[in-house]
């Protein structure tokens, strides 16, 4: 599992200082003002790594990348990493080599945000560190937890009721639709369409239409005789044909048959 673990990149910084420090004398902490911080012991870059659940503290020649010193630290704030009591910009570290040795050098940055970043930096790994952690241990404890047995042993069977709803011979009972007055009535069918009226035959609505009585033909009748009797009222009589061949004698029957009206007057003066 080690070997699959890939180191991340968490932090660089261009510029960093790297100081002696005199041994701690007393438990109050470490104070940047007993160091030379006008002279720094050494410049370069530094850059934060992880690699599984250790972080790593790499200070590194600016232009060639060579490793200067290496702090593994694996929890923070501790013993590996500590603050001074005087400054945020100031940091007591602990470098190891790989024969075990040990030394504690101080380091301090320029700028303040490139401090803060490095803090920040530690946080938020040891942040994932400790959910990682917690959840490793949840799930071994599930694990260790006895498990339910759910299943149906041989010969178990289950029975289901639902409702009043009762089966038979694997049928489904069918539910009644009743009525009014105890009738089991059905609904109408949906989309039912309405029956449209029939349109009458053309004879019956010709058939509605008042249509005048046939008319005798005469060689003695003209046409201008037909006319005058469809204007005339039905109650005067009309005269032959025959009787008179004048037409204006006719007009003047048909009008003189007209009941008299009140004649109107006029301002007119009459000649």
């Amino acid at each position: 599992a080690a070997e699959l673990e890939y180191e991340s990149v968490l932090c660089v910084k261009p510029d960093v200082n790297v100081y002696r420090i005199p041994p701690r004398t007393s438990n109050r902490g470490y104070r940047a003002s007993d160091w030379k911080l006008d002279h720094p012991d050494w410049t370069g870059r530094l850059r934060v790594t992880s690699k599984g659940k250790i972080a790593y503290i790499k200070l590194e020649d600016k232009v060639s990348g060579e490793l200067f010193a290496q702090a593994p630290v694996d929890q923070y704030p501790g013993i590996a990493v500590e603050t001074v009591t005087d400054s945020s910009r100031y940091f007591v570290i602990r470098i190891q080599d790989g024969t075990g040795r040990s030394a504690f050098i101080g380091i301090g940055f320029m700028d303040r945000g490139d401090a803060f970043d490095f803090s920040v930096s530690l946080q938020d790994h040891f942040k994932w560190v400790k959910q990682e952690t917690e959840i490793s241990k949840e799930s071994q404890e599930a694990d260790m937890r006895p498990r339910l047995d759910l299943g149906f042993k041989e010969g178990q069977t289950i029975k289901l009721n639902i409702g009043n709803m009762t089966t038979k011979k694997g049928g489904v009972a069918k539910p009644r639709v009743s009525g009014s007055g105890g009738l089991n009535l059905l609904p109408p069918p949906p989309g039912g369409k309405t029956a449209v009226p029939p349109i009458p035959p053309p004879s019956t609505a010709i058939a509605n239409h008042v249509t005048p009585p046939p008319m005798l033909k005469s060689s003695n009748v003209s046409s201008a005789d037909v006319l005058l009797d469809l204007d005339a009222p039905a109650s005067v009589s009309r005269t032959p044909a025959s009787a008179t061949t004048d037409l204006w004698g006719d007009f003047s029957t048909a009008s003189s048959a007209v009941p008299n009206q009140t004649p109107q007057q006029s301002n007119w003066v009459q000649f």
